[in-house]
């Protein structure tokens, strides 16, 4: 199949990795994968390197805040919120309108925000660093891409922070 013959946001995001001359071009999975857990057991790969897409809404201008954090933690909101100020949650008309993809298929590069909207601020947790290698969402729920961490940092230019809760 053609790149053109797939939706929007995954075409968006195979030009997106193209144009940063990615080695690994996104895959189109058989089933769709809206979760982490979905994600990993569709790739054979643990829960922890799928690198999930957590969307905020910061309360001050309504911007977006896009955290790309390991599968297998939670963000903890008090420590991202020294970095962007008080936070809310941000639904999925707003995710689909800040980010241009569905909640399920948010990739960390080839936004298309709606309306003039500002792309979001962008976040890289740590965590994933434990890693050789992790998989972020293509803008699809059936489509997803493969990277190191360090790669990911490269492709986006968004800070590496700690903003994960401390494990149990």
């Amino acid at each position: 199949m053609n790149v053109m013959d797939y939706p929007d946001g995954f075409r968006r995001v195979s030009q997106a990795l193209e144009q940063r001359q990615h080695a690994h071009r996104p895959l189109w999975l058989a089933e769709a994968a809206r979760t982490s857990q979905e994600a990993a057991d569709a790739l054979g790969v643990s829960l922890g390197q799928i690198a999930k897409s957590v969307v905020f809404r910061r309360k001050a201008d309504q911007a977006a805040v896009l955290v790309i954090t390991s599968g297998d933690k939670r963000v903890d909101e008090a420590k991202l919120k020294v970095h962007t100020g008080a936070l809310g949650r941000a639904d999925a008309d707003f995710v689909k309108a800040r980010t241009g993809f569905s909640i399920g298929g948010v990739s960390p590069l080839g936004f298309a925000p709606a309306d003039g909207q500002a792309a979001p601020q962008l976040f890289v947790d740590r965590e994933l660093f434990r890693f050789d290698i992790i998989w972020a969402a293509a803008g699809h729920p059936n489509g997803v891409f493969k990277m190191t961490p360090a790669e990911l940092e490269q492709l986006t230019g968004a800070p590496v922070i700690d903003v994960v809760q401390a494990s149990e």
